[in-house]
């Protein structure tokens, strides 16, 4: 792998990565300045950039973001190598037209009530940077990226059989 990855201030290829990624962990820090983590649905990034999930109001990351706005969330699908991290700055809100729009009957297996319910509130995440890695599932990549290595004596290069970059949104 190169030692420098490709640095884009464009969050469009991030959000491609992860779209079938429905779930990612949430990590806060927590009253005793620990780190905690716990799995958030994404419902969908927005046309400015920040990514958004429900929660309840009363749920200790509402507290916890309050606290510090800084937070990770993690993205993962082994089935298709596609791994993300996102760092940013988390807002916690209630705006009963914004949760009208992002509202999809699933939900309601967390939120019973419906898109009504008056426990329901907003978290928004403003991506401040984040990383993605991208590797072929494919058998074929994968063995050409070993016979690559087995002739020459060198590794792949993200470029060879990975996609590999920084997200820097302006």
């Amino acid at each position: 792998m190169s030692d420098q990855s490709p640095v884009t201030h464009d969050l469009t290829q991030l959000f491609e990565k992860i779209k079938d990624v429905r779930m990612a962990m949430l990590t806060t820090t927590d009253e005793h300045h620990t780190l905690h983590s716990r799995p958030m649905y994404t419902i969908k990034p927005d046309a400015d950039g920040s990514l958004y999930f429900f929660t309840d109001v009363k749920s200790a990351k509402v507290y916890e973001v309050k606290k510090d706005s800084q937070v990770n969330l993690s993205y993962s699908n082994p089935d298709s190598n596609v791994y993300a991290s996102v760092s940013g700055r988390a807002n916690a809100y209630r705006d009963e037209a914004k949760i009208a729009e992002l509202w999809s009957e699933p939900m309601r297996a967390w939120f019973p009530k419906g898109k009504d319910d008056p426990n329901i509130t907003l978290l928004k995440i403003t991506v401040d940077k984040a990383e993605y890695w991208d590797s072929p599932s494919s058998l074929l990549s994968q063995a050409y990226g070993y016979v690559r290595a087995v002739v020459t004596g060198e590794r792949s290069k993200d470029d060879d059989v990975n996609e590999h970059a920084q997200v820097q949104p302006k």
